[in-house]
């Protein structure tokens, strides 16, 4: 078992997640956020348990539905609502939006918007770190309908040739866009591919964030002693469509009442951790990130938009 400070410290981050995508959800609804936003509500304990056992030298590598991934490894919620926002004060000074926000300096090698686009980079990371000799590890998180890309078989087999000290993490939330995971696999068990490439892996419960944690502990230490890489399925549901404009009809009402009631990682978490710390501690907590949140829409709304030619001078810089 965890200790009381850690589950208080992965509280905290998954509740800071939950309060981030529910305002985030309403600061679009708003106009104040253009182009796509993918919540992460219902998937928090992925990205908190995962990174909760990185190290601050390792790496991750996130996806379209990234701000989670960003803040559970460190990432500040005013620089994040800034970046959300398009403002120059946030971690891509406003260019990288919803699905490309990167920060380096914690490890964060960033989002993008290409289904299993990650993969490749996270094992060229990984790569990167043996060569130079570091007890360096890079996370990677990728979906379920990724699993069913080119990208996925590749890459797992070219870490494993070179036993590459990579955690490929799937993010099971059972749909692909719309398409339920029960109709792109005969077998939904994902974790199981990975016995092909001769590479351990294991399957836990993506709601569980001490489930999460202590899989991902084991791979991390497995990976410093050179038995990487490591698979890990996380079996989760995310709590609406694929973005915040899809309804989401084809979600069963039995499944999305189920997660999102006793099965929620917020509620698991907060179960445990008003067991360690009592109700009025947690409700201090969770009063205290509402507060933070409060603050970064408002140091979002006051930071200045990005100029045209700070942007022009960028795709100069980047693309001749």
């Amino acid at each position: 078992m965890v200790s009381k400070t850690l589950l208080t410290t992965m509280y905290q981050q998954i509740y800071r997640i939950r309060v981030f995508e529910s305002q985030s959800i309403k600061l679009y609804r708003g106009g104040f956020i253009r182009g796509y936003f993918h919540p992460y509500l219902g998937e928090e304990a992925v990205a908190v348990g995962v990174c909760s056992a990185l190290r601050e030298k390792d790496y991750i590598v996130s996806t379209h539905r990234g701000h989670g991934h960003c803040i559970a490894r460190g990432a500040k919620l005013d620089r994040m609502v800034a970046e959300v926002l398009g403002k120059k004060t946030g971690y891509c000074r406003g260019m990288g939006g919803s699905m490309h926000i990167a920060d380096v300096d914690s490890g964060n090698l960033g989002a993008n918007g290409i289904v299993g686009g990650g993969m490749a980079i996270g094992m060229g990371a990984a790569l990167g770190a043996k060569l130079r000799g570091e007890d360096r590890v890079s996370a990677v998180f990728f979906s379920d309908g990724a699993c069913n890309g080119g990208p996925f078989g590749e890459t797992i087999n070219m870490a494993a040739i070179w036993n590459l000290p990579a955690i490929f993490v799937i993010e099971n939330n059972g749909y692909a866009v719309s398409t339920p995971i029960e109709q792109s696999c005969v077998d939904c068990d994902l974790y199981k591919r990975a016995a092909a490439y001769g590479v351990s892996s294991s399957q836990v419960d993506g709601n569980d964030v001490v489930a999460v944690y202590e899989a991902t502990a084991k791979a991390v230490q497995a990976c410093s002693k050179g038995l990487g890489p490591v698979v890990i399925e996380c079996k989760t549901y995310r709590h609406q469509g694929h973005h915040v404009n899809d309804p989401g009809e084809y979600m069963p009402k039995e499944k999305l009442d189920y997660y999102k009631g006793e099965h929620d990682p917020v509620t698991l978490a907060r179960a445990l951790l008003v067991e360690k710390i009592g109700e009025a501690a947690v409700v201090d907590l969770e009063s205290g990130v509402e507060k933070e949140m409060d603050a970064a829409v408002e140091f979002a709304k006051a930071s200045p938009e990005p100029d045209l030619q700070e942007f022009l001078d960028e795709v100069k810089t980047y693309y001749y």
